[in-house]
């Protein structure tokens, strides 16, 4: 069957136009999916302070974790922390995380990984938190890089003190599971960084005032009162 010739034009110029739709849509199905766009605020200062926090407690778990993530397309972190994505970067963290999963297992010994890391740790959380913020100008990394140094000293404080207050006892066991504890709340702290980064940081306020309330007295039943000379 034979169409006139302005009908076989119009049919030419209708392919035509549809090959040009398709040429817009078949990019936008290969599109990043929603949970690689960038993140918000929120989502920023959710990152910065659980890095910050959880580089108090297991500052290599906390590198590991988060390169992992972010080099398996788990999440899509800020550039900042991309570094963290490296093979090498990886593989010293992974190797790190093994020396410090059993150091912290021993009585004693934890206390001295814990006393070597407090010139680490801190300096650390405050060094990702300013991280997760690159790119955002230099006062969004200096005010980061206090919250995150504040948030890693206080977590770092409150699991030194609880390990030396633990050691006191001569049984190993209570010592075992404070660590294993410890392991799970940092990867449960992570999870929720990027998955529900308000509940993160309603946890991170309350973890603040519960160790305004706690360091005192783990001050006092570690050092106790001085004796009164008469």
């Amino acid at each position: 069957m034979r169409y006139p010739a302005g009908r076989r034009a119009a049919s030419s110029t209708a392919w035509r136009q549809l090959m040009k739709v398709m040429e817009v849509i078949e990019p936008m199905s290969t599109m990043a999916p929603i949970e690689s766009l960038p993140l918000d605020l929120a989502g920023l200062l959710a990152v910065a302070a659980g890095v910050g926090w959880a580089s108090g407690i297991r500052l290599y778990a906390t590198l590991f974790v988060v390169g992992l993530a972010g080099r398996l397309h788990w999440v899509t972190l800020p550039d900042g922390l991309r570094v963290l994505e490296h093979p090498w970067v990886l593989a010293a963290a992974g190797l790190m995380v093994l020396v410090e999963f059993l150091a912290d297992k021993l009585p004693i010994v934890d206390s001295a990984w814990d006393s070597v890391h407090s010139l680490i740790r801190i300096p650390a959380g405050a060094a990702l938190a300013a991280m997760a913020f690159g790119g955002q100008g230099v006062e969004w990394q200096t005010a980061m890089a206090i919250v995150g140094g504040s948030l890693a000293a206080g977590a770092h404080l409150a699991k030194a003190g609880t390990r030396l207050a633990i050691n006191l006892s001569p049984e190993p066991f209570s010592n075992l599971v404070a660590s294993l504890g410890e392991d799970s709340l940092v990867l449960l702290g992570l999870w929720l960084m990027f998955a529900h980064p308000w509940l993160l940081l309603a946890f991170l306020s309350l973890f603040v005032a519960t160790l305004v309330w706690l360091l005192p007295k783990l001050y006092r039943l570690l050092v106790g009162r001085r004796p009164v000379h008469r």
